[in-house]
């Protein structure tokens, strides 16, 4: 199959985009990861809908990426073909109070544009390291801001019509950690923000507090993929670890980090299976600790042909 494949992306994409039996943890922040069969690097919006579609006609297991800072793949690989947006769309345009950018444009750079025409609204996530179509997907958010409070309207493929479409900030369906493009079949390609008019020199200050309160607080040394957990309702998921005395646990490179307990990070060689393991035993022990069952924040890629 992967030959196969591969062979047929190439009427689509350049050769040099296509890549075979790919290490995923060069490709997702936390450093660790299965192969690939096929990872392939569109380099335009059209690209990367031919090859969904491609895909698609020849049913071949396909995932989407960004910047793998919200993705972890099994030990055992995945077998299909995972379609990385960062190059495909990446552009950002300002239009007065109006930023049009591709799904692949990383957060930071997004916010920074902002902040560059005196534009408020972003600066809760110039610090997440993720894709602006990962952010749409999940509706990221920090302090107090998330993605819902600024986008206007979202560009998709819809993977089951083959068209584009476009849908309101309402029709997204946007709530904690979750949109409509996380349940339907949808790829995220650009998406259109709308913002109020300040002052840089408070946009600027805002962004190095939260820049700040991130190095004081989070284990940014370290490779993970920022919170580990969603947030349970009415408590903290690092406060709920915390009591249940988890701090610093271990297996085999992961670590429930001593800095901030809401982060699994990899201390050193940590294997995919360490990852998942010690995920499923934090959340084991604080249920047995609190009653409540924490949900991961991590999207977990497992192909059911590998386990």
């Amino acid at each position: 199959m992967t030959e196969d494949i591969a062979e047929k992306l190439k009427s689509v994409t350049a050769a040099s985009n296509i890549h075979t039996d790919e290490d995923m943890g060069k490709h997702t922040t936390f450093r660790a990861g299965g192969k690939a069969d096929v990872y392939v690097t569109p380099q335009s919006i059209r690209e990367a809908t031919d090859i969904v579609r491609l895909l698609l006609a020849n049913e071949v297991s396909y995932t989407v990426m960004g910047n793998g800072s919200n993705l972890l793949v099994s030990d055992k690989g995945y077998r299909g073909c995972i379609v990385s947006m960062l190059d495909a769309a990446g552009d950002i345009k300002v239009c007065d109070n109006v930023i049009s950018a591709g799904a692949g444009a990383m957060l930071s750079k997004v916010a920074n544009a902002a902040y560059e025409n005196a534009l408020t609204g972003m600066e809760f996530a110039s610090g997440i390291p993720g894709s602006l179509g990962g952010a749409v997907v999940m509706n990221a958010g920090a302090y107090g801001g998330e993605m819902k409070d600024i986008i206007t309207s979202v560009t998709m493929f819809d993977c089951m019509t083959g068209d584009t479409v476009i849908l309101s900030t309402d029709e997204m369906r946007f709530g904690y950690r979750t949109s409509i493009a996380k349940e339907h079949s949808y790829v995220v390609l650009e998406a259109q923000l709308e913002f109020a008019r300040g002052d840089r020199s408070e946009i600027k200050l805002r962004m190095e507090d939260f820049a700040q309160r991130r190095k004081d607080r989070q284990p940014l040394e370290f490779p993970s993929a920022g919170s580990t957990f969603k947030r349970p309702e009415g408590h903290f998921a690092g406060k709920l670890i915390e009591d249940a005395g988890l701090g610093g646990y271990s297996v085999g490179g992961a670590q429930v980090s001593e800095k901030h307990c809401g982060f699994v990070i990899n201390k050193g060689g940590a294997r995919a299976d360490d990852i998942i393991e010690l995920i499923n035993y934090v959340r084991e022990k604080v249920y047995n600790t609190s009653g409540i069952m924490l949900e991961p924040e991590v999207v977990i890629l497992r192909d059911p042909a590998r386990g």
